[in-house]
This record gives C-alpha cells, structure tokens and sequence, in this order.
C-alpha cells in the first residue's frame, strides 16, 4: 500500500519567539487536528524544530517521534484523562514483571534477578504492592494499590501522561512506565526488561529476522519515549 507524504512546504523550522511555539516560515505549526502548538518546555520545542528542519522533499511523521507524541499530548490526551488513567491502572492486573514463568530454572532466576527490583521499588516509591504469580492468571491486586496507580496517572499533566500510556503499553508493564517516567531507568534497561523473555529465547532458539525487526523497533519506542521525558524535564 503506497501512502502518500506531504511536501514540504517550508524552508526554516524555527522555534517561536515565546519559546514555546513552532515556527514553519512565518506560519505557526498547527498539530494535526489544527490547534496552534505550543510546547512546554523550551527543551522540547528546540529537538521539534529540529525534526521539522531535518525532513527532506517529503514530511514523514515516522520520522518526527517527538512530534507524534506531542500531538497526541494535545489532540487527544485531553478528552482522553480518564480512559487512559483506567487503561493504565488495569495493567497492575497483568503487569509483566509480575508474572513469572514456573520453568526452566535458568528463566526463572533471570525473572527474577532483572523483575524484583521493579517490585520492591514500586512498593516502595509508588506505594503499589502487586504480587507476583506464577502463569498466564490476572494477579489479585489490592484495591490500595489500583487506586494509587490510578492517582499516580491522574496527577500527571497530558504530556506527562501520554508518555507514560505510550510506555506501558509498550513494556506491558506499569511498573517499568513509572520508572521510565521518574527516570529511575533509562532506554536499553527498560527495553531489557521488557523484552526480557524474547532475549531468553533467542538465546536458546537463535535469531529471527522478523521478531529482531519487532525488538529493534521496540528498542527505539523506548528511545524515543525516555529522550521526550528527559525534554520535558529539562
């Protein structure tokens, strides 16, 4: 399927005079839904206007992570609140490093010496306490600790909680979100952890090209996701 790519329509990408904006020439970006961007953070707008300079003949949106989170932190981040705090919350049920394989041993032991630390750290810096289980099963997850992860998402403006919906549906994982999220971990560690069962297979199993495209363009979400915290950060 061809699909076809705007053209560039413009020579300089600069950031506006207000530090927030996004200037296309003398035109202000719009984001896709044709409300006026403003960015933030300073930091943030500087690497978008740097991804609109870079683009070629064609505008490619792939190409613009930042952007695309951007947007989606504005066009639909807030009429979206409370369906995404439930989505995200929900994952305490089905949290990855909260389920654990029961064989072979050397699995195990690898769940658990990359896994547990996640565990004890959200208990102890998010106050949620989810347990671990064995198997494919939904963990009974103490009410407290739902609605701390749902508070948790709330209290998060829409730039911060797009990134941190983006990331756990990405890591499958709440906890590895949060962590990305406060900065407790970086890109390739979340990627380790939560591409921690398909590492372990091609290690038994060797490599294949189609899952090694799947695990490097997950590595790269992650990459992408952290440096948009760290812009927001900054």
């Amino acid at each position: 399927m061809t699909i076809d790519l705007p053209r560039r329509f413009y020579t300089n990408a600069t950031v506006a005079d207000d530090g927030a904006g996004i200037m296309l020439d003398a035109r202000r970006l719009k984001t896709a839904r044709g409300d006026a961007f403003a960015a933030p953070a300073r930091t943030l707008a500087d690497a978008m206007a740097a991804e609109w300079a870079a683009q070629g003949e064609f505008i490619v949106p792939s190409s613009m992570p930042l952007t695309q989170l951007a947007f989606a932190a504005i066009d639909h981040t807030p009429a979206r609140r409370d369906e995404l705090v439930k989505y995200i919350a929900k994952f305490g049920e089905t949290d990855l490093v909260c389920h654990r394989a029961a064989s072979p041993p050397p699995l195990v032991a690898r769940q658990s010496t990359m896994w547990d630390p996640i565990v004890v750290w959200a208990a102890h810096d998010l106050g949620v306490v989810l347990p671990v289980v064995i198997g494919v099963v939904a963990a009974q997850v103490p009410s407290e600790s739902r609605e701390t992860l749902a508070a948790h998402a709330a209290a998060l403006d829409d730039f911060q909680l797009t990134a941190l919906a983006q990331a756990t549906g990405l890591a499958g994982s709440v906890l590895i979100a949060f962590a990305l999220l406060r900065q407790r971990i970086d890109a390739e560690t979340a990627f380790a952890l939560a591409a921690l069962d398909d590492l372990w297979s091609q290690e038994q199993w060797g490599q294949d090209a189609e899952a090694q495209d799947r695990l490097d363009s997950h590595r790269a979400e992650f990459e992408n996701i952290v440096r948009f915290i760290a812009l927001l950060n900054a």
